[in-house]
């Protein structure tokens, strides 16, 4: 009887009593997701596991407890996102901004289209590959080779990219390109803590090595502690912030900075 009732109950409607089981469940003060408000007591697992990854102290990778269990936000969406409303005031004078994002996390970029910006640009190469899950207004884009002019954008967001793309020089010097002077550009990657120089090896091509070698199985390097110079090469002035001690709630990684470009 009880599984002949639960044939008859649509997919999205058994999907729906799931999440609000895993919200009721998880429930809590201690932990608050800012991009969607949610209150929870711990946070969910996501990420990949590679010995790699402790091998070398890689910040920003790794399967750890670090998303929300209702918009699924991981915590550098949720440090970019407090970084934008706290620091920069972004939704506080969204006329200001025109904002590119790169590779668009989809509950950050819910929020800022809804944010009514002045000009709102996201791209990603692959859109082919994740058209099934992200919104129409997200068009394709190599970041090699952006489309507008120079000087255009105020901000720029581009959050673990940069390890995907072989020649990243590059891209790094086409971001730049189209940063507006004094504007600002957030460019996040995975660092490991201890190694001072970037590695690199091209002659890695299957995503079973590349997984073993860096950490994920479509990464194409390690940036080590050499990362703010290989930004300065390409003109950004870099700052670090770091916003954790200030949002204790928000399930931040401590060790986790904010790269910030400038033009």
């Amino acid at each position: 009887m009880i599984n002949g009732i639960k044939k008859l109950i649509p997919v999205s409607a058994k999907n729906y009593l799931k999440k609000q089981y895993i919200l009721a469940r998880h429930k809590g003060n201690k932990y608050y997701c800012p991009l969607c408000n949610y209150h929870a007591r711990d946070l969910a697992a996501f990420g990949q596991d590679y010995p790699v990854i402790k091998e070398k102290q890689i910040i920003g990778a790794g399967k750890r407890f670090g998303a929300c269990y209702n918009c699924g936000s991981n915590e550098r969406e949720r440090h970019i996102f407090l970084y934008l409303k706290e620091k920069i005031k972004l939704f506080a004078n969204v006329k200001q901004f025109k904002v590119l994002h790169i590779a668009p996390e989809l509950t950050l970029t819910k929020i800022l289209h809804q944010s009514k910006l002045k000009e709102y640009v996201c791209g990603d190469l692959l859109i082919d590959e994740y058209r099934e899950h992200y919104p129409a207004y997200i068009q394709q884009m190599d970041i090699r080779n952006i489309s507008y002019e120079e000087n255009y954008f105020d901000l720029i967001i581009c959050n673990h990219v940069l390890e995907h793309i072989p020649n990243d020089m590059d891209a790094m010097k086409e971001l730049y390109r189209v940063l507006k002077p004094g504007g600002t550009a957030i460019l996040q990657v995975p660092i490991s803590k201890i190694m001072k120089d970037t590695y690199e090896d091209f002659s890695i091509m299957s995503p079973e090595e590349k997984g073993k070698a860096f950490g994920q199985t479509d990464h194409v390097r390690i940036y080590g502690q050499d990362y703010i110079k290989r930004l300065s090469k390409s003109g950004f002035t870099v700052e670090i912030i770091n916003l954790t001690s200030a949002f204790p709630a928000c399930g931040l990684w401590s060790d986790e900075d904010i790269f910030v470009g400038r033009k």
